[in-house]
This record gives C-alpha cells, sequence and structure tokens, in this order.
C-alpha cells in the first residue's frame, strides 16, 4: 500500500484514524492504543506481501528481547555484549541476506567465470527483497544499541517497542527514527486540533509535491535515462529532472509521514532542510536524508573513531561510512560508486577545512557548483550500470555519440509542457520557504489554497499511471 494511492487516501487512512481516535476518546490505556496502531501497520505492511511481516517481526522481538537481558538488572558485562552482538547480527544477517545474497553470489561467480572455471559456478536462488527493510532495520538496531549504551531507557512491553518499529506511517520509507527520541510519546502523547490540521496540512504538501512535481520530473528523467544517445542539452534536461524527481519524491514521502505522526501525536525528525541550496558537499549532506547521515555518523563514524584519532584515520571514516551509505542503498556496483564518489568529495572538503575549494565564490554560483556535482554523482545514483552512467556522462560533456531519434527526443522533451512543469520545479526547490514553516501558522488563505491544490493532486493521481515513492527499492 502507497500513500498515493485511493485504497490509502480513502479506505485505510480514514478507518484507521477513526479507529485511533475513538480509543483516544474513550481513554483506552496507552499500550493499548499503541496495539492498534501496530496492528493496523501490520496490516499496511502485509498488503504489499504478507509473509515479510514474519520477518519484521522477528528483527522486532529479537531485538525487544536483546533490550530486556542488556538492561536486566544484574546483567554482566558478558551478557550485555553477548545480547549486543545476537541483536547485531541476526538484524543485519536478515538483511544481507536479502539484499546483498545475490549480488554477493553474482560475484562470486562472476570471478569464477574469470579465472576460467566456467559460468555460473554456483546456482543462485532468486530472493525477494522486503521493502523497507533497510529502514525498520536500522531502526530496531538503534534500540538495541542505544539501550546498550545507556542513551535510552528499555521498553516496558512488547505491545509499545513493536508500535516503534512497525509504525505505518514512516514504515516503508523513513524517516528512521531513533527509539530515544520517541520513547516518552509512546508512554503518552498529546492530542489537539491545532496538531492534527497542521499534520494533515504537511500531509497534504507532501501528497501534492509526489503527484505534481516528482512524477512530473520523472517523466523527463525516465524518457531520457531510456534513450540510446542523447544529445548534449537533452542528457543534462533529463540529469535536471532527476535531480528534481529524487528530491520531490522523498522529501513528498517524509512530509507525508511527519505529518501522519502528527496526526496521531507523533513528533519526527524533519528529514530535508533544503538540500539544494548547500553551499558544498558537507554542507549538502547536513541537509540530505537527515536521519540516514545522522545514524551513521552516531552509530559507525563515531564508532569507528570518527575525527579522534587523528586525519588519516578521520579520511578512512569517512571513506567507510560513505561506501557503507552506498551499499545501503542497494546491492548494485552504481550505489557503491556513487557512495564512494561522495566520501571522496567529503574527504576532500574535510582536507580544507569542511570548505570547498569554490569557498570564496559568491553563494549562487557556489550553489550552483553543488548542485553540478550532486547532479553527476546522481547519474551514478539512477543509471542501471557503470557503463551506463559513464555513457550518460560522455553525452552530459558532448562527447557522446547521437542519432536522428536524438532530435525527435529533444523536441519531446523541450515541450512547453515539460518546461513549465521543470520551471515550477526550479523554483520550489530553491525557494527559501519549506513545508514544515508554511504549515506552522495557518491562515484561511492557506486553507483554500492548500485544498485547492490537495483536490487538484487526487484528481492528477487518477490519471497517472502506478508510480511508487523511489526510496521504496532501498
Amino acid at each position: 500500500m502507497v500513500f498515493s494511492s485511493h485504497i490509502f487516501l480513502f479506505y485505510f487512512l480514514p478507518l484507521t484514524l477513526l479507529g485511533y481516535y475513538v480509543m483516544v476518546r474513550l481513554r483506552c490505556n496507552i499500550s493499548w492504543v499503541n496495539l492498534f496502531v501496530t496492528i493496523a501497520s501490520y496490516a499496511f505492511y502485509g498488503w504489499f506481501q504478507p509473509y515479510f511481516i514474519i520477518l519484521m517481526w522477528i528483527t522486532t522481538f529479537t531485538n525487544y528481547m536483546c533490550g530486556r537481558v542488556i538492561s536486566k538488572p544484574g546483567a554482566t558485562p558478558a551478557q550485555r555484549n553477548t545480547a549486543l552482538v545476537v541483536g547485531i547480527t541476526v538484524s543485519l544477517g536478515f538483511l544481507a541476506f536479502f539484499k546483498y545474497y545475490m549480488f554477493a553470489m553474482n560475484g562470486i561467480n562472476r570471478l569464477i567465470e574469470l579465472c576460467g572455471a566456467g559460468s555460473n559456478f554456483f546456482h543462485v536462488m532468486e530472493v525477494a527483497l522486503p521493502i523497507g527493510i533497510s529502514f525498520y532495520t536500522f531502526q530496531a538496531l538503534s534500540y538495541t544499541i542505544d539501550v546498550w549504551r545507556g542513551d535510552a531507557p528499555p521498553v516496558k512491553d512488547m505491545k509499545t517497542f513493536s508500535c516503534f518499529v512497525a509504525l505505518f506511517p514512516q514504515l516503508i520509507a523513513g524517516p528512521i527514527i531513533r527509539y530515544n527520541t520517541v520513547a516518552e510519546q509512546l508512554a503518552g502523547r498529546e492530542h489537539s486540533f491545532e496538531k492534527f490540521s497542521s499534520g494533515a496540512s504537511i500531509f497534504m504538501l507532501g501528497f501534492a509535491k509526489k503527484i505534481l512535481l516528482a512524477n512530473a520530473a520523472g517523466a523527463v528523467a525516465n524518457a531520457v535515462f531510456r534513450a540510446d544517445a542523447p544529445d548534449m542539452a537533452t542528457a543534462w534536461w533529463g540529469a535536471l529532472g532527476y535531480h528534481f524527481q529524487i528530491y520531490f519524491d522523498f522529501c513528498a514521502y517524509s512530509d507525508m509521514a511527519v505529518g501522519l505522526g502528527r496526526m496521531m501525536g507523533f513528533e519526527f525528525i524533519k528529514n530535508f532542510n533544503g538540500p539544494y541550496r548547500s553551499v558544498s558537499i558537507s554542507d549538502f549532506w547536513s541537509r540530505w536524508h537527515i536521519s540516514l547521515s545522522t545514524w551513521i555518523r552516531d552509530y559507525l563514524y563515531i564508532s569507528l573513531g570518527g575525527n579522534r584519532k587523528g586525519p588519516g584515520r578521520t579520511y578512512f571514516n569517512l571513506g567507510i561510512s560513505m561506501f557503507l551509505c552506498g551499499l545501503w542503498h542497494g546491492a548494485q556496483m552504481t550505489f557503491v560508486l556513487w557512495g564512494i564518489f561522495h566520501g571522496v568529495l567529503l574527504i576532500w572538503e574535510r582536507t580544507m577545512g569542511r570548505q570547498p575549494v569554490y569557498k570564496k565564490f559568491p553563494t549562487v554560483l557556489k550553489i550552483l557548483i553543488t548542485n553540478v556535482i550532486v547532479i553527476f554523482g546522481w547519474v551514478i545514483f539512477r543509471a542501471p550500470s557503470v557503463d551506463q552512467a559513464a555513457l550518460y556522462w560522455k553525452a552530459m560533456l558532448g562527447l557522446g555519440a547521437t542519432v536522428p531519434a536524438s532530435d525527435i527526443l529533444r523536441t519531446e522533451m523541450f515541450s512547453m509542457k515539460y518546461m513549465a512543469e521543470m520551471v515550477i520545479c526550479a523554483l520550489l526547490v530553491w525557494q527559501p520557504i519549506q513545508a514544515h514553516e508554511w504549515v506552522k501558522k495557518l491562515t484561511p488563505v492557506k486553507v483554500v489554497l492548500l485544498m485547492i491544490v490537495f483536490l487538484y493532486a487526487i484528481v492528477s493521481m487518477f490519471t497517472q499511471a502506478f508510480n511508487p515513492f523511489l526510496y521504496f527499492q532501498f
């Protein structure tokens, strides 16, 4: 089930909110309210593939039990450490198998083939990737690690912990939330008309971003990236389309997740903070997918030593962190190289005091250069293979071969419709006011405008083909 579907909008969400607020009005114990949210979340998740629920439940139960062992009065250091290792091993073991098994085995077969021992030496099973596994695995792990570190209180019961892991607003594509940021909210949260209305407003804005902006920019990106030999201008146009698509698509989901959470009394982390207004790559990573970048910083980079062991070790830690950040996104060399690409840039900027080589340029020019660098990185991220990314780069640099069909593609891509949609994306992505700030003070004019845009987005949804969120694949 996706947020941008009629099943979610007209059936699941109204029924879930109705049941939720009936329990709130009846003053049911918060643990039973959390259980209701958990059941609704499992129904939401099981809509994709029912047996995926079993895997998520095992991860949840394992980390819950490990947390209990770690927090048990009188637990020895050996018991606490063993519980931590079990939690990490089981959680990452599932993630590694379902996400990287085929990638690893195909790589081994390729190496054996290069050694002359024949092709397809090992039979590789087809393994379906459970949707959202990267997100809920990191979420569950953060609890076990935080309890072990003493940074979070142990959860009181399985109902509460299951609710934390399975919360449907952010279950599929984040933001990744930490238990210590929502522990008090799980124990009791505030419900008010103001909070509900601001949450609904953020949700509607996120919905409009997805339907009206991300999907429009995606049409440009998909057409150009599928083309055999786009010319230089068209290649840049397609890359810019993906630049807008991935931002509006993922930011839209995060906004909807935050809005839905707020409608039920939760406050989640803001996952984006105007990333395309960044003046450096370091600045970009402080604004993009904040819940993932801070997770990697707190649980990987700092655990490796951070910047406490000298420059050389700092650069190594940065490189490893960004390598694994790329690998987290998927079992493809394109994602790995994308992570390395950003890792090299971050290390380079770190050698100059976290400043880019163009630090003395005017702010507008620094933003422009940063965006161009990010766009080149997105080409690796979007391309189906490294070879295809290299060909696309050549096209962007005017070094690629073109075919007569490229003239037809250019005419289509630079039509008034696509140009108008891309200009709107550009205006919105670089303006300073974000959805979270815009809804802080709702006026009658804002409400009317919001309803018009939301209704238009709903009508547009019915005219579009099924278009899931990009980050569902991760």
